[in-house]
């Protein structure tokens, strides 16, 4: 009999086309398993599944998958998935890292020049038919060369970040739980802060691309921001949840902070109802991996992964596997 697989809603049709040469594949509709019921109920026909990082992998589900032999995130962090109950029942688990580091590192710089070069504000001025002379004091904004950026997570993604914004001018400081390797940190000619206050207090703009842990919830919060230049700029495209967004939408509105641009929010789909309205503030619908060659790598890999469990390659063979 034929391995079933689900893939929980439609991605490239490429990676679709790869494992159904092999498998059976069913493919899931748009948002019908961010329900953990709905994956309860389906779950137990399958031998692997290929979800995406909105569908909650808990414990139920995973006990209910009662032939299933691996889950292959369709995303680079995988915080939606109980390993713990994963590894109860044998259960292998992929992600599909790497392969986001340049679209996510440009889409950053993107959001951080939108947002200090005031984009978004001045094409709505042009569209609202405001535009009716060029103005010197129009829409006046910040340069990205000189500034200093301050990154927290020198992971893949953050490293990309760096290498675009020193090839921009920009001055490059850090925090990570541990110093990168000196001939890397040499290269970008980046600046060590062993503290996110210390990097928060000289930093012109702050990314994030930490992932989400116990420690790293709510890091931006009413104490950083407050720590932040009056004119500095806040980036997210890591997860929603590093940021307190009732905090920052206080301090977006009160203009303690200079602005802000989020692909990533506390409550996805859910908008903070406060940031709606937030003034000087870019939000966008987790996209910054939204290049179709990245969007197809992801599937291919996480495609390789259930191959090569389905067809027992020595899991020391499948480079994306999560070690619990």
């Amino acid at each position: 009999m034929s391995k079933r697989i689900l893939i929980t809603e439609p991605i490239i049709p490429s990676v679709i086309d790869k494992l159904e040469k092999r498998y059976q594949v069913d493919l899931g509709e748009r948002g019908t398993y961010n329900d953990e019921q709905a994956l309860v109920n389906d779950i137990r026909a399958y031998d692997a599944l290929l979800p995406m990082l909105s569908n909650p992998i808990t414990g139920k589900v995973i006990a209910a998958g009662e032939n299933l032999d691996i889950i292959a995130n369709h995303a680079v962090g995988y915080n939606n998935i109980d390993l713990e109950a994963a590894q109860k029942h044998d259960v292998a688990i992929a992600n599909t890292p790497g392969v986001l580091t340049d679209s996510c590192a440009e889409f950053t710089i993107g959001l951080m020049l939108a947002v200090s070069r005031r984009l978004f504000e001045a094409q709505q001025y042009l569209l609202n038919g405001k535009f009716n002379d060029w103005e010197p004091l129009g829409f006046l904004g910040k340069e990205l060369n000189g500034s200093t950026l301050g990154i927290i997570g020198m992971g893949r993604i953050g490293t990309g970040v760096a290498r675009r914004a020193k090839a921009l001018g920009m001055k490059v400081t850090y925090h990570n739980r541990n110093k990168v390797d000196p001939d890397l940190e040499q290269e970008l000619d980046a600046q060590y802060c062993s503290t996110v206050q210390e990097l928060a207090s000289q930093s012109d703009i702050i990314t994030l691309h930490c992932p989400l842990t116990d420690e790293t919830h709510h890091l931006i919060n009413e104490e950083i921001l407050s720590l932040m230049p009056n004119d500095a700029i806040l980036i997210n495209t890591s997860r929603g949840p590093v940021v307190d967004e009732e905090s920052l939408a206080r301090a977006l509105h009160n203009g303690s902070i200079g602005g802000a641009a989020l692909d990533v929010f506390e409550n996805e789909p859910e908008l903070h109802p406060k940031l709606k309205t937030a003034p000087s503030c870019i939000r966008t619908p987790h996209i910054a991996s939204a290049s179709f060659q990245t969007r197809e790598a992801i599937g291919m890999l996480a495609a390789d992964a259930i191959i090569g469990i389905l067809e027992g390659q020595p899991t020391s063979e499948i480079p994306n596997l999560i070690q619990p």
